[in-house]
């Protein structure tokens, strides 16, 4: 749950999306394929980490997961239409899935086969109503103990002695300078988001049902309109930058990170991160495309959080600085997370 495990996240190359498999025949697929990297040494989203659990899940409890789950969270909780994928079930209000094919055209939702949507890693049917009571649940801490919510949102430790921000299925980070706990998904033309503010005792829920929706920037944007003191920076908006040639710094631990470098500008765990996944082959390769087609790459704002640092990392985040970065065809707002030193302890992007 922690994405620790070193599981190669399936892909196409393993699994076909059409083809209905068993849980023995899962299991198979998942015991040839080779990990990422040692087992604690890293951190990377792998879904077949939860497809995995699902199975254990089933066979502990005697029934399928999705069973399971229904007696153990979603009835006691009030969450009535939570629910698994089912594409011969009547479902009432039941949403359809779009995406845009590459010739620009909207296309419902392509077709997998049963056994796929019925898979612990995202294979719900639920509505925003089901997400409030999830919500209040999250706030009643009464459905586990104490000790195991504490555990739920830590952040995971490595072996190296730096953490990651995830917990058990919840990405750790802020928004602002303050704690935001969220995540997001997306699966066959629908994207959702969720994200939790504690202090503020806000929760922001997107669903669409469009598969080039940002419904995690919406969220973040929202909360923002809901409590100013999160509310983003504006991307056209322009400042003067407080630190002569961090500008060039920051491109520099872009480049780096887009060619797999490592600079001294990198914190500890940035520059040790090196897990071999597609998705993080994927990240740096979108890194590097932004920067091949950058126009310009401008400050627009900065958070002092001296006063109140946030740890990240094994590190202490002092201030996070914004950067907005305009290509050919997008603007992408780059968030650099800095340490005391000014090195860089983390970075995201969203397109704005």
């Amino acid at each position: 749950m922690s994405h620790t495990s070193g599981l190669k996240d399936y892909g196409p190359d393993d699994l076909e999306a059409r083809k209905d498999y068993t849980e023995d025949e899962f299991l198979a697929i998942i015991k040839r394929m080779p990990l990422d990297f040692e087992p604690g040494t890293q951190w990377s989203y792998s879904n077949t980490g939860y497809l995995l659990l699902g199975i254990l899940t089933s066979r502990l409890a005697g029934k399928h997961w999705s069973e399971f789950q229904a007696e153990r969270l979603f009835a006691p909780l009030g969450m009535s239409t939570a629910r698994v994928i089912s594409d011969r079930d009547i479902v009432m209000h039941r949403a359809a899935g779009y995406e845009v094919d590459d010739k620009g055209e909207l296309k419902n939702q392509e077709w997998v086969s049963p056994s796929l949507n019925r898979m612990a890693d995202g294979a719900l049917y639920f509505s925003v109503k089901d997400l409030a009571a999830w919500d209040a649940a999250l706030d009643a801490r009464e459905f586990m103990t104490a000790e195991n919510f504490e555990a739920w949102w830590q952040p995971v430790s490595l072996a190296n002695g730096t953490t990651y921000p995830y917990g058990f299925g919840w990405s750790i980070h802020e928004q602002r300078g303050h704690q935001l706990l969220e995540h997001g998904g997306a699966w066959q033309g629908f994207r959702s988001a969720i994200a939790r503010y504690p202090r503020q005792k806000i929760t922001v829920a997107v669903l669409s049902n469009f598969a080039e929706a940002e419904p995690e920037t919406m969220a973040f944007a929202i909360a923002g309109l809901l409590e100013p003191s999160l509310r983003l920076p504006d991307p056209s908006s322009s400042a003067q930058d407080s630190a002569a040639k961090r500008v060039e710094r920051l491109r520099g631990v872009l480049e780096a990170w887009a060619d797999y470098r490592t600079v001294p500008d990198m914190g500890r765990a940035l520059a040790a991160t090196a897990t071999g996944s597609v998705r993080e082959a994927y990240g740096r390769s979108q890194t590097g495309k932004h920067l091949a087609t950058m126009k310009s790459f401008q400050f627009i704002a900065e958070d002092d959080l001296s006063a109140r640092p946030v740890e990240m990392l094994g590190d202490r985040v002092e201030k996070v600085v914004y950067y907005a970065m305009n290509t050919d065809e997008s603007r992408q707002v780059y968030r650099f997370r800095l340490n005391h030193d000014g090195q860089v302890i983390d970075f995201d992007r969203q397109e704005r």
